[in-house]
């Protein structure tokens, strides 16, 4: 078997690997063998292809992982999904709304929906805001 398939299939393995750590280190391997493939492919000797896995595989250790990761890790606590992310918007009544009963359209979705305070009421093309998700059902106030 060539060489440079071996590399090929390690970089495989490591880049499958990292799918089960998540920890951007197994990428970088990855990578390295990457490296140790380019080189088999040119003709280099066996220690030539170690090194260029060892070299590629640390500057992308010592450069590339700490950016992607402050990149991952930067943006993921302030991203807003699953239903907190209808909280705010606005909807529109589809079937009369109170405390007890009612729908709203939400795009293309439709939501069982309460108003927020007793005595409210909405009725049928009112535009109202989302203010709470409990479950199935959207609570709703005045936009």
């Amino acid at each position: 078997m060539p060489a440079w398939l071996l590399w090929l299939i390690a970089s495989g393995l490591f880049a499958a690997g990292e799918v089960a750590s998540l920890d951007l280190v197994l990428l970088m391997f990855a990578g390295g063998a990457l490296g140790g493939m380019s080189v088999a492919l040119l003709g280099g000797e066996v220690w030539l292809q170690l090194v260029a896995f060892i070299v590629v595989s640390t500057a992308l250790l010592v450069v590339v992982r700490p950016i992607a990761k402050r990149q991952l890790l930067d943006r993921t606590p302030e991203q807003i999904d699953g239903v907190a992310s209808y909280v705010g918007r606005t909807a529109v009544v589809s079937e009369r709304v109170d405390e007890h009963a009612g729908r709203v359209r939400l795009g293309h979705d439709e939501w069982t929906a309460r108003t927020q305070l007793d005595g409210e009421a909405y009725d049928v093309g009112d535009e109202v805001r989302i203010v709470q998700i409990e479950g199935p059902i959207a609570y709703v106030s005045h936009t």
